[in-house]
């Protein structure tokens, strides 16, 4: 217990988070002393240290990066160590769960030298196993195939090893990030790889929120899908994603994989895009950091579209300024997400919000997993990260920030069709359930 709770005063970590964890740890410390070592810590000590992510092509494509913009976000994140913004990259949203598949399977079946897929959720079913077999196909085709899954979102797969057999046997490569069995005390359980990065021929990029599964995309078969969001990038910005890609799976596998290629040389995209990666191979809270200052510097608008809404009080303080000072701020949420935990977490945070005015706006169609954020008419992000304390400050996360008129545009379209499929407001709760939330609030930096 007592080394529990020094290792608590030394971590760098919010008082919020440190009061709870030790209330936790006095209260019930048999418990609650070894769930802190196996998913309490934020950063890895010296002895298991995943490498930081390096960029080393930014030199390669300097005539399209900006150093200096006249987005005060894009100019924070560089500050902090993020590559700069890339310019001449072409940026598509894909918001229906058939056309995302259709655009999937078309990218593997049309790359020439490499597939390298990095996702959470992995599970077998009809959709993933026609993309195993596509994925065998090419392998034995003469292309490189990589596919990486996180050990614990994808749990069945690696549990199932042998179905991916016929994979392995055409020369595809799988890897489970962390495995938990292996070396189940230093795997740090709760630093979890929630990146979604699907790479072809390192030119072509898919991202966003969708996971690989027929609950996320599939064909038109009659599936009641989950709300999600991915996105296609091409151009020089795709190179940073196959830079995260290569440090993920040589820390997963150990093995040293073959440098990014500069394929091509000269872009034409419309787009000024920055590539954000987040967690403990990234040395400081950029992003965090950057969501702070541009809720604290809107003008305008902040729309936020979030599965999960657990954040930190510095997030709802700064919400609720931006309400105080004018800006239009709207909190796009499930009405029901499929964590119960969370939605009582999440509910005195969310009515804090709507006392101050701020629009909550409660999605009542198939469970809404999108992430993204809308910045007055300056830009927006989307990508894997949620806004609670797991992908803020623990989990391997990337986003992209996008500044470019025509992504705005595409991004408040779809933003006002899910208000469209809403209500607004959160009611207020009896007295019991007032009392379990507001216990429960003391623990949310731990959920």
């Amino acid at each position: 217990m007592f080394t529990a709770l020094g290792h608590i005063i030394y971590q760098k970590r919010s008082s919020t988070s440190m009061i709870s964890w030790m209330l936790f740890i006095i209260f019930v410390p048999y418990i609650a002393a070894p769930l802190y070592f196996l998913i309490g810590i934020r950063k890895r000590d010296n002895t298991y240290k995943k490498e930081m992510v390096q960029f080393p092509n930014i030199k390669e494509y300097e005539e399209y990066h900006i150093f200096e913009t006249e987005h005060a976000l894009a100019n924070i994140l560089k500050k902090n160590g993020i590559p700069p913004a890339s310019r001449a990259n072409c940026f598509k949203l894909i918001t229906n769960d058939v056309e995302a598949y259709e655009i999937m399977m078309s990218a593997i079946e049309n790359a020439q030298t490499s597939i390298e897929m990095a996702t959470y959720v992995f599970e077998f079913d009809a959709m993933t196993l026609k993309m195993i077999d596509t994925l065998a196909k090419k392998a034995r085709s003469g292309v490189t195939v990589r596919l990486m899954l996180d050990t614990v979102g994808s749990l069945g797969a690696y549990l199932r090893p042998g179905r991916f057999d016929i994979l392995r046997e055409a020369g595809g490569e799988v890897a489970f990030f962390l495995p938990i069995m292996k070396q189940p005390f230093q795997s740090y359980i709760n630093l979890r790889n929630h990146r979604k990065i699907y790479l072809f021929d390192q030119k072509l990029l898919l991202s966003g929120g969708m996971n690989l599964s027929n609950e996320y995309m599939g064909p038109p078969d009659g599936s009641k899908r989950w709300n999600d969001m991915l996105y296609r990038l091409e151009g020089p910005a795709v190179q940073h994603f196959r830079s995260i890609f290569k440090n993920d799976w040589e820390y997963a596998t150990g093995s040293k994989i073959e440098p990014n290629r500069a394929i091509q040389k000269h872009f034409e995209g419309e787009n000024l895009v920055q590539v954000v990666p987040s967690g403990p191979d990234i040395p400081k809270d950029a992003l965090y950091e950057a969501l702070l200052n541009a809720v604290y510097s809107a003008k305008e608008r902040i729309w936020i579209v979030t599965p999960y809404f657990v954040p930190d009080e510095n997030i709802i303080q700064a919400l609720v300024i931006a309400a105080h000072k004018g800006v239009d701020v709207k909190l796009i949420t499930p009405k029901e997400s499929d964590h119960l935990l969370t939605d009582l977490v999440r509910s005195p945070y969310m009515r804090e919000l709507y006392e101050n005015d701020i629009d909550v706006v409660l999605f009542e169609g198939e469970m809404l997993h999108a992430k993204a954020i809308l910045i007055d008419s300056i830009g927006g992000m989307v990508g894997s990260l949620n806004l609670d304390n797991r992908s803020l400050f623990l989990n391997y996360e990337v986003v992209t920030f996008v500044y470019s008129p025509k992504f705005i545009e595409a991004l408040e379209t779809w933003m006002e069709r899910l208000m469209d499929s809403s209500v607004r407001g959160i009611a207020q709760p009896g007295k019991m359930r007032e009392a379990f939330e507001n216990i429960m609030k003391v623990f949310a930096p731990m959920v």
